[in-house]
């Protein structure tokens, strides 16, 4: 597929299993792949990790992001990764959407997970994101076929039209 320059993939991944997905997204649109980092890295132990999100999330905190997009602006659509914490998406990822305006943008979530699905992240990017219009996103287990799902799901929604394979 050919690069289309209005796209940004931007993940947020603790395991590996977003950036994994992110990646694929990335080869498959040819778009700009951007992660999501805090200032402050999470734990390693896992149980550490768990803990910390749930009281950023009780308390609503935002944590500083270390790093910035240079140019929003450039993007039409912005596929929005992360693992689902806590029934959501990592507080970290509230901070990006929030630092940036998506008005009029096309948003695409993914999320990756052990059995809950999106939970209520697509409520809060909705809310989050109010003048955009957010797309069909895509649910992956940890164990799943990630390749074939990610191929149907591009081919299912809008932007599809947008990408062409060159042979």
């Amino acid at each position: 597929m050919s690069k289309t320059e209005n796209i940004l993939i931007a993940y947020f991944s603790y395991s590996g299993n977003s950036r994994r997905v992110a990646e694929l997204i990335q080869e498959k649109t040819g778009g700009d792949i951007f992660r999501i980092e805090t200032v402050n890295p999470y734990p390693t132990d896992y149980n550490e990790v768990v803990d910390l999100a749930k009281k950023e999330q009780e308390y609503n905190y935002r944590p500083k992001l270390a790093t910035q997009v240079n140019d929003m602006g450039a993007y039409d659509v912005v596929f929005i990764g992360y693992p689902n914490w806590w029934i959501t998406m990592p507080m970290a990822v509230f901070t990006f959407l929030e630092e940036y305006d998506l008005s009029g943008k096309m948003v695409i979530p993914f999320c990756t997970h052990r059995g809950s699905g999106f939970g209520g992240s697509v409520d809060d990017i909705v809310e989050l994101c109010p003048n955009s219009t957010i797309i069909e996103g895509l649910e992956i287990m940890d164990d799943e076929n990630i390749d074939q799902q990610i191929d149907s799901w591009l081919d299912r929604i809008p932007i599809s039209s947008r990408l062409s394979v060159n042979n």
